[in-house]
């Protein structure tokens, strides 16, 4: 195990293209998707608009720290592996070599779902074209992007990302001027709030109490995903010192503009038991304001949102297989970069990957492929365990090797309260997804298996590792802050 030699480096090198718009677009595309546009209605259903105001703050507070947490170290040490090296040099190698194969799998997954969901979009305008040549020509796009260079993929993603927070302004300023009356033709106020449903009786801001928020506790963590790729971004990033904490910074605002606002505005002007059911509450909203072409109008909007998240996945998957390459924990071809510095073999599989998902989404349906989607979406919240662990050791690593933290370009506010309280949120959400179904009568034991097929699979990584390399916990006297990758084998 040691630092690679300065030649080994130079040749596979990525380069470092991606401006400050493109970080701050990365970060604010990554909060901003499809569970805002189409999921938000139906968090207000399960929870209610005072249930659902809660369980997204709470969450948005989790994000702020997380973000704030990883932006100290990918200010500090801004390099392409971003928390999976960070979990090598401050926690274990083996918890560092689980986080990027489960990371990569994640995204290489996540690409797949959002072909599928990206063909479903268009069947609204080009019913009788067969979903599998959309799904193709989108990921054939989206490798095109990708291929060229890391400019290239911060630039799609920033127009991308322009277009979503465009339409959420517009939805946020129309819903105001119908809570006044200035749109829709009467004033609503907040009477909603108070909604009685006629049918269970249930009242109020949290008709469905505890349990409520807990559900849309859950839904609302998945939401957030992907916030942490400017982790990722940070190691192509012209200016990390100064970028990535101005990206960092803007996160937590314009979450709570955005998600918190538009949950406002669906609960004012839709009753709870209305919302989300059947339709996007962003569109219902856009068509009783009398908005031309409401329909078309969201549905161009989330198939701009599944495109940004198959062009971040391929960006993420690709970046993370290339940093795990240089470190020993991949196949070395996967460290291979063009002229333009993109990681062309990690891309190849990634795609492939990808593609073989997507295949098995229409064959197996509702067995294999609701396995492997439940097992991605977990490994999100197994990253942000990651993140929450990787930056209270990388302080305390900090202070026990006696560097002074005004070395730390960006320090996270309330350490430790903030990675402690962000690490016991994503267990609780880890834990808790798949509690309702061991409630059911009889134990639904398909989908208690569905929520948490991801656990065993990072710990199998982790504990295989741990045995086969005998690594053990790193002493923070000997953690070593280098910008440089070391090779773990």
């Amino acid at each position: 195990m040691g630092e690679l030699k300065t030649s080994d480096i130079e040749k596979s090198q990525l380069k470092r293209g991606l401006k400050s718009r493109h970080l701050n677009m990365i970060a604010i595309g990554g909060a901003i998707g499809t569970g805002l546009f189409l999921a938000s209605g139906g968090t207000v259903s399960q929870a209610g608009p005072g249930g659902a105001l809660v369980a997204y703050t709470l969450i948005g507070i989790m994000v702020y720290f997380l973000m704030t947490s990883l932006g100290e170290m990918a200010t500090f040490m801004p390099v392409t592996g971003s928390f999976e090296t960070y979990a090598s040099r401050f926690f274990d190698p083996a918890l560092g070599f689980a986080l990027g194969w489960n990371y990569w799998y994640n995204w290489a997954i996540t690409v797949a779902v959002e072909m599928v969901a990206g063909a479903m979009i268009m069947k609204y305008w080009f019913p009788n074209v067969p979903s599998i040549i959309w799904s193709i020509l989108f990921l054939v796009i989206l490798f095109g992007l990708n291929m060229l260079s890391a400019k290239a993929y911060g630039e799609s993603e920033f127009w991308f990302a322009s277009i979503k927070v465009v339409a959420v302004l517009v939805f946020l300023a129309v819903g105001v001027a119908m809570i006044f009356g200035i749109l829709g033709g009467h004033h609503i106020g907040l009477s909603n709030f108070t909604f009685l449903d006629p049918k269970s009786g249930a009242r109020g801001p949290f008709p469905y109490g505890f349990k409520g928020i807990l559900m849309v506790f859950l839904i609302a963590g998945f939401s957030f995903q992907g916030t942490e790729l400017i982790g990722i971004a940070a190691g192509e990033s012209e200016d990390p010192e100064k970028n990535v904490p101005k990206a960092i910074k803007s996160v937590f605002w314009r979450i709570i503009i955005f998600y918190i606002g538009a949950i406002f505005i669906i609960s004012a002007l839709i009753p709870f038991t209305e919302a989300g059911v059947t339709t996007s509450s962003f569109t219902t909203i856009f068509a009783r304001a009398g908005i031309a072409g409401a329909a078309s109008i969201m549905n161009a909007v989330v198939l701009t949102s599944v495109l940004s998240c198959g062009n971040s996945g391929m960006y993420a998957a690709s970046r993370m297989l290339y940093a795990m390459s240089r470190e020993g924990r991949a196949p070395k071809a996967f460290s291979k970069v063009n002229s333009k510095g993109v990681p062309v073999n990690a891309l190849y599989i990634t795609t492939l990957v990808a593609s073989a998902s997507f295949l098995i989404g229409l064959y197996a349906q509702e067995t294999v492929y609701m396995w492997l989607v439940a097992a991605s979406g977990l490994a999100g919240f197994i990253a942000w365990v990651g993140i929450a662990l990787c930056h209270y050791r990388f302080r305390k690593a900090f202070m026990i090797q006696g560097k002074d933290l005004k070395q730390l370009k960006y320090k996270a506010k309330f350490f430790p309260f903030g990675p402690i309280l962000a690490l016991v949120l994503c267990v609780i959400v880890i834990l808790g997804q798949g509690v309702t179904y061991f409630f059911a009568s009889p134990i639904d034991w398909k989908n208690v298996i569905a929520s948490y097929i991801g656990l065993p699979l990072f710990l199998a990584l982790w504990i295989g590792y741990k045995i086969k390399h005998k690594t053990k916990i790193v002493d923070l006297k000997e953690a070593s802050f280098s910008k440089e990758p070391i090779n773990y084998k």
